[in-house]
């Protein structure tokens, strides 16, 4: 996996721009230079180079096993170990 890098834009200013840009968005530094190209990718959808570690199959077929407990069962279980 690629390593992510994380830049905090302050200037509201910019921030305006990048929220409102479509499409790939090209930085270039002060003199016109390249410095980097992004491409916006939906919420609902890794980009092509992330995999998930399960499958979608695999993850609908844990999605649907009834495991876990009710919060109920959580409390008294806490309260029977840990008192009131």
């Amino acid at each position: 996996m690629n390593p992510v890098t994380t830049i905090v834009i302050s200037d509201p200013e910019q921030l305006a721009k990048l929220t409102a840009a479509e499409g790939v968005i090209v930085f270039r530094g002060p003199n016109g230079e390249y410095i980097r190209i992004a491409e916006p990718v939906s919420r609902d959808k890794l980009p092509p180079s992330l995999r998930p570690p399960i499958s979608d199959e695999e993850y609908e077929k844990l999605r649907q096993q009834p495991d876990g407990l009710p919060l109920a069962e959580v409390w008294k279980r806490i309260h029977e170990r840990y008192g009131p």
